[in-house]
């Protein structure tokens, strides 16, 4: 049996906080092949992940909130912000949804809005790690000059 409790969260993010990306991952499957990949995904503010989608290697992703306040956030083919859903792990804010499933096709991408976020991704196996996920053509590279910016555009949306 595999356990995570406020330890293990602990500890994964401060990864994150050490990592220049400001996020860490940790795989709870054991291999690639797995049926069910599952992961724990620390995320801090300012950390851009660039939008993107699974269609080449098409499986919906559900994505939970373990801890933190995070907004998914949704773009049709050209860029446009189409919906922007706040997940998080407060029993207490009931505008928060807990997690969503995002559809293969969907571009997305997932802001941490408060510092020590956590979140479970779960998709079907295997993984191939030779077919990437889609990138968004119309987003800017993650390092690039542009980023940053482009992170902080997405995030003054979502105050409106």
């Amino acid at each position: 049996m595999k356990t995570f409790g406020a330890d293990y969260l602990i500890s994964l993010t401060e990864e994150a906080l050490r990592s220049p990306r400001q996020r860490q991952h940790r795989n709870v499957h054991e291999t690639y092949q797995d049926a069910c990949q599952r992961l724990f995904n620390a995320i801090e503010p300012g950390s851009y992940i660039r939008p993107h989608r699974h269609a080449s290697d098409p499986k919906d992703e559900l994505l939970v909130a373990v801890r933190g306040e995070m907004a998914l956030i949704t773009f049709d083919d050209h860029g446009k912000v189409m919906a922007a859903v706040h997940i998080g792990a407060s029993q207490r804010d009931e505008r928060l949804a807990i997690g969503a499933e995002v559809s293969s096709g969907t571009w997305h991408t997932v802001v941490a809005l408060k510092p020590g976020c956590v979140l479970l991704e779960v998709k079907a196996g295997p993984f191939d790690p030779n077919r990437p996920k889609d990138l968004a053509p119309w987003a800017p590279e993650e390092g690039s000059p542009d980023a940053s910016t482009y992170l902080q555009d997405l995030v003054r949306q979502l105050d409106r």
